[in-house]
Formats: C-alpha cells, sequence, structure tokens
C-alpha cells in the first residue's frame, strides 16, 4: 500500500439551491465505492490546485469551470483535499457524466440526512464521510 499523501482537488457545485453530487463507481478497490461524492481528483505532477479542479471537473462532467473560490482544505493522513466552490451556470441535463455511476442535484436536507435515491442505480445510496462533512461545512456559510 502506498504511504505517501494524496494531493486531491474538488468543486462544490450549487445551482437554484442545491449542490450538485456525484454517485461513485460501485467499484470495490476505489475510495468511497457507491456512495455520493464530489466532483474531482489528484492533482498532476506540475499542477495546482485550481488549474486541477478546472481538469477534473472537465473530464469528470464536460463543464467549463471558469468563476471559483478556494472554500477550504480538508488534510487528514491519506490525503490533503483543496476544495472550491462554485455555482453551476447550465442545467445538469446539459452535463455529460464520464466519471461515475450517476450525478443528480441534492438540497441540503438530502445532504444531512446522509442518502439520496438514484435514478440510474434504483436505490438509495450513502454520501461518503468526508463529502458529506465538507457539504454541511459549507452549506453551514451560506
Amino acid at each position: 500500500m502506498n504511504s505517501q499523501l494524496a494531493y486531491v482537488a474538488v468543486a462544490i457545485l450549487y445551482r437554484e439551491n442545491k449542490f450538485l453530487m456525484q454517485l461513485r463507481d460501485n467499484i470495490p478497490n476505489i475510495i468511497a465505492p457507491g456512495c455520493w461524492a464530489l466532483f474531482g481528483g489528484h492533482i498532476e505532477p506540475g499542477e495546482t490546485p485550481e488549474i486541477a479542479v478546472q481538469r477534473e471537473v472537465m473530464e469528470e462532467i464536460g463543464y467549463q469551470l471558469t468563476d471559483f473560490t478556494k472554500f477550504g482544505i480538508y488534510s487528514d493522513e491519506k490525503a490533503v483535499r483543496y476544495v472550491f466552490q462554485a455555482p453551476l451556470l447550465v442545467p445538469v441535463s446539459q452535463l455529460v457524466l464520464s466519471e461515475g455511476w450517476d450525478l443528480d442535484l441534492l438540497t441540503a436536507e438530502d445532504i444531512d440526512k446522509g442518502e439520496y435515491y438514484s435514478e440510474k442505480a434504483g436505490e438509495v445510496r450513502p454520501l461518503a464521510t468526508l463529502p458529506q462533512k465538507i457539504m454541511l461545512d459549507f452549506i453551514k456559510t451560506l
């Protein structure tokens, strides 16, 4: 197991008092399989967190992230996560999901509850623990 710290950039995207989340693929060897989480991923060598979050959002949903700001940094023994926030300026129907099982706009109540129904999965799936905490922290600032 690689004990090196991972550096990650993720995006909180919001629209009409709802928050875009990704249902991660249900593959056992990934982090938080089959759970709702945030869009984003690893920062590549030579990238800044800002460039990485733009690249990841484009790769995962085909959305050009332009007007965004840093929300915070969440660190633990496994990773340093740079969290950015931005309005989602297009309807979800215009996004092209190319990574993950599903995506949807969740309400603050959905996030607080810690689970959400996925039409594609055909079942209620849990929110991953850290993304839920990040989202609850963000919602408190609104």
